[in-house]
């Protein structure tokens, strides 16, 4: 059958607009809620207690003598 010249082809549809908008507002949504949550969690992290230096001074502890020495004596190949 011949199909009337008349008839318009058919309009597209605006569904996959609409959702690629929802999906865009969803998606800015969540990258919103997550930057609040990192900032948030950056905020309430501890704080440094600062640098502590402890200085102290060593006193060497007496030597004592070697009881005995030894030498050793390498010959090259």
């Amino acid at each position: 059958m011949l199909e009337s010249p008349s008839r318009r082809p058919p309009r597209p549809s605006r569904r996959p607009a609409i959702v690629r908008r929802i999906l865009l507002v969803a998606c800015l949504v969540l990258a919103f809620g997550l930057g609040l949550a990192v900032a948030q969690t950056l905020d309430e992290r501890p704080r440094d207690g600062g640098a502590v230096t402890d200085v102290r001074t060593l006193t060497p502890l007496p030597q004592q003598p070697p009881t005995r020495t030894v030498t050793v004596t390498v010959t090259s190949p």
